[in-house]
């Protein structure tokens, strides 16, 4: 990242030059800095936001340098300046909130009486995720019935090995499972039917759950940058928000027991759902609007 920030900063600075921006904002990435970096030398204020609860480089050396660090999380480490931190959260997109139940139901045939489980490992699928609940299927569906994002990795081969084992289930259980490599405007309604959501932790899917009360179960990615996923599941499991599976203890039968242990108490997950809810701010997207305007009129 750093070696092309140099040709980057001068390509930033010709933009903001010709733009003539009030305030920049950043969300991070190596993309980002440069144009932090220019904006401090034109003297054009900056606002940066960081989405996860450990900040990636880009946004810790543009932190030195931004007039206001919006952030999803209480900066508890420390790791911003504190007098320039400001919690905003995370906003989503907002036809999330308008997903209906009825229209998953409908959508993907399913039974009303039947718990939802939403399987979910990002745009590519999580190959670990994958065959754990391929490889438990008929356990699941005994007693759940399962929509699976797997994504489409050529090399993995996740998509088509799950399609076989889905060919291999008795009708009864197949009826109850349907695969997907990707999801689209459906995830309203899914998020909406959901019982309970499967997943790695990622900001985007931590904040989605949060901000619809969804109850989760974080498989989070080892090995992220900082350890940024299981520092994501571990804000909103100490809220009481989500359960916590790590992924060296990922296996067939242990996902199965956790799947069946937090089904079993139902009560106890629609108030998983409602503490993640208290972890998201539900007007981030105004309050980071507001910071930027006050920024801009400095």
């Amino acid at each position: 990242m750093l070696v092309n920030t140099p040709t980057g900063v001068l390509a930033a600075a010709h933009a903001l030059r010709r733009l003539r921006p009030r305030v920049v904002f950043a969300t991070g990435g190596y993309v980002a800095l440069p144009v932090v970096l220019a904006a401090a030398v034109r003297r054009v204020p900056s606002v940066i936001h960081e989405q996860t609860a450990v900040p990636g480089l880009a946004n810790r050396l543009a932190g030195r340098l931004a007039s206001r660090i919006a952030v999803t999380f209480p900066d508890a480490d420390g790791r911003f300046p504190r007098a320039r931190v400001i919690v905003t959260g995370n906003p989503i997109r907002p036809e999330l909130r308008s997903g209906s139940r009825a229209d998953a139901i409908s959508m993907f045939k399913l039974d009303p009486a039947t718990p939802l489980v939403y399987v979910t490992g990002g745009a590519q699928g999580a190959q670990r995720i994958n065959r754990a609940v391929g490889e438990s299927l008929p356990a699941l569906l005994a007693q759940t019935q399962v929509i699976h994002q797997c994504g489409d990795n050529p090399t993995t081969g996740d998509r088509a090995w799950l399609e076989g084992l889905r060919a291999t289930l008795p009708p009864a259980l197949a009826a109850r499972y349907t695969l997907k490599p990707w999801v689209g405007e459906e995830l309203a309604a899914i998020y909406a039917a959901a019982t309970l959501v499967i997943g790695r932790a990622g900001a985007g899917t931590v904040n989605e759950c949060c901000h619809l009360g969804v109850p989760a179960l974080y498989i989070p990615l080892p090995g992220a940058s900082g350890d940024e996923q299981m520092a994501n599941a571990r804000v909103a499991e100490r809220a009481g928000g989500c359960a916590v599976l790590p992924q060296k203890e990922l296996t067939p039968a242990r996902l199965v027991e956790r799947v069946r242990e937090l089904l079993a108490d139902r009560a106890a997950l629609k108030k998983m759902g409602e503490h993640a809810r208290a972890v998201a701010v539900p007007d981030a997207a105004e309050r980071i609007v507001d910071v930027l305007l006050t920024t801009a009129r400095r």
